[in-house]
């Protein structure tokens, strides 16, 4: 997957749509946990039903994690089934990694390399040496937490360091790092507000924007202030869509809900011409 491939889905989906697979067994539905995987068998039936409006999916690796290595299986089995039934998508591990040096390098291999993801979000706490291990990998990307859609975000993101904000500060120097090029930046669409100073420092990036639907965030604001002129955007949406239904009809729901989602964003696009 390189930036001009997702380009082209997005054109030919008129969507920046992103589906959340943050599968919980407590919340799928119950009929489903007769079968040898659960996980895999939601997952695998929200993918069938949603990918002729998504670009990219993204499995929110806790969501695994929590189940041990059954769920580590789960998330091998779904990714292997994105990569060999729809390569087209764009896909994302949402790990929010980020250690010094090689322990970032073995992140790196563990997503990239042996699970296949397009890319992997991460935290950049600790600085370069945390983010750079990552950017070594052709034709993969690193999505940096940015500006977060929580409430604790402000507890630091944007505090000022003279006289400028936390988060500012973060994007500009993440700039300087080698193969920046192959970043991507979290931001919430709870702090849509804030887009208009982020484009500003990382105009050309792609932004990940959780936080429409559920978390209240605007999508009409998100595109008013985050899109450039190749989108630029990937909007996530998970409980929303995957959760719609509870009942037996929960591939459908899911997909009206991704089809609702879609042509709202067709609208945004169709100004790009």
């Amino acid at each position: 997957m390189n930036i001009n491939t997702l380009v082209e889905q997005i054109k030919k989906k008129k969507s920046v749509l992103c589906v959340g697979l943050d599968t919980d067994l407590d919340k799928i539905p119950k009929h489903l946990l007769e079968e040898e995987d659960p996980i895999f068998a939601f997952n695998k039936a929200i993918i069938d039903a949603t990918h002729q409006f998504a670009v990219a999916y993204k499995p929110n690796t806790a969501f695994y994690e929590a189940y041990g290595l059954k769920g580590w299986e789960s998330l091998e089995k779904t990714i292997n089934y994105l990569n060999e039934k729809h390569p087209d998508v764009f896909t994302i591990a949402d790990a929010k990694r980020g250690d010094i040096g090689n322990t970032s390098s073995r992140y790196a291999k563990a997503f990239f390399e042996d699970l296949g993801f397009d890319s992997v979000t991460t935290a950049p706490y600790m600085g370069k040496d945390s983010i750079e291990p990552f950017l070594a990998f052709e034709e993969k990307f690193t999505i940096m937490l940015a500006l977060t859609s929580n409430p604790g975000a402000f507890d630091f993101q944007t505090q000022q360091i003279d006289g400028t904000e936390l988060y500012k500060k973060v994007l500009a120097t993440s700039t300087t790092w080698e193969h920046s090029e192959r970043l991507m930046y979290v931001v919430g669409a709870t702090k849509a507000e804030f887009l208009v100073n982020i484009r500003q420092i990382i105009p050309d990036a792609f932004l990940l924007v959780p936080g429409v639907g559920a978390q209240g965030g605007s999508m009409d604001e998100v595109f008013k202030y985050g899109m450039n002129d190749q989108a630029g955007l990937l909007i996530n949406s998970s409980r929303g869509i995957i959760y719609a239904s509870s009942s037996e009809d929960f591939a459908e729901a899911a997909a009206a809900e991704a089809e609702r989602l879609q042509k709202q964003m067709a609208s945004h696009l169709e100004k790009l011409g």
